[in-house]
């Protein structure tokens, strides 16, 4: 199960990273959406990465231009017919990625491994439309992909142990800790995080205290970078509101449940620094 070629399925903020990480580590990337005008916005998103990457330092104008060389964009599945690995990143729908796992199956040879970098959604449910169950696994990666050290892989009910070994030395070759976990409902991370970022709306809901005071007390008195509504604008409100509406339904258990105001929040597209307002209201300037 070596991988040199690896496809990504979706270039939005988590595709464009996990494309970007894997073309620095020196992997051929094909990278796929369904629009020319979002195939555009997502790869100008990983040349403003690398550069800005450039200028901190942290990465040499030539191996930009290098790993930038590596990547080939594309709005067909077809073009992902030769990869090794397929890394799929499109929105948190179970029917929809069921259905792009059910046209690459009918596209790739057997041999290539499914991924899907899903944050809450049940692998063993994906694969179930393939007819590789042995070979897919989740690989949740986490936002900022070129700077966070952590990817969670998941083992579906079917998923064999070359596979999960493959997982784990295409994860570590991007620089990355992999923790490993069953397919269960937020995995790791979102199993411990949700609940807590929840309890944090539904404290500013009460008025127990201002979202200032609530983020500085998070921040200061646990010494979290951020506090819970400053994270939520950044991953942002609506990302969090459907995984956490996954796991609510899966657990049944009130933890998982969205308080009303996040709810409201969504429908009304105050979505975070991504839509310019949530908690905050963000500028140019921050």
């Amino acid at each position: 199960m070596g991988i040199t070629r690896v496809g990504v399925v979706g270039c939005g903020l988590m595709g464009s990273g996990i494309a970007e990480a894997c073309a620095r580590s020196g992997y051929a990337v094909v990278v796929r959406e369904v629009s020319e005008e979002l195939l555009a916005k997502g790869l100008a998103r990983v040349e403003q990465s690398m550069q800005r990457g450039v200028q901190r330092g942290k990465l040499a104008s030539d191996e930009a231009r290098a790993a930038r060389a590596r990547i080939t964009g594309t709005t067909r599945l077809d073009d992902l017919a030769e990869v090794d690995l397929i890394i799929e990143a499109v929105v948190e729908n179970m029917p929809l990625k069921q259905e792009v796992f059910r046209e690459l199956d009918r596209r790739c040879p057997p041999s290539t491994i499914f991924a899907s970098n899903t944050s809450s959604l049940s692998i063993t449910e994906m694969a179930s439309v393939t007819s590789r169950r042995d070979r897919f696994l989740g690989m949740h990666f986490f936002n900022p992909v070129p700077v966070m050290k952590l990817v969670e892989l998941v083992r579906g009910l079917q998923t064999v142990d070359p596979t999960m070994t493959a997982g784990r030395r295409f994860a570590e070759s991007l620089g990355k800790t992999v923790v490993v976990c069953k397919d269960s409902p937020g995995f790791i991370v979102n199993f411990l995080l949700v609940p807590y970022l929840l309890d944090a709306v539904r404290a500013l809901e009460k008025g127990v205290a201002t979202k200032e005071d609530i983020d500085a007390a998070v921040q200061l008195g646990l010494a979290h970078p951020m506090g819970p509504l400053t994270l939520l604008d950044y991953v942002g409100i609506d990302t969090t509101y459907y995984i956490a509406e996954a796991m609510f339904q899966e657990f049944k258990d009130p933890r998982y449940a969205a308080p009303p105001l996040m709810k409201q929040m969504v429908l009304a597209g105050l979505h975070g620094r991504k839509s310019g307002r949530g908690f905050y209201e963000y500028t140019k300037e921050g």
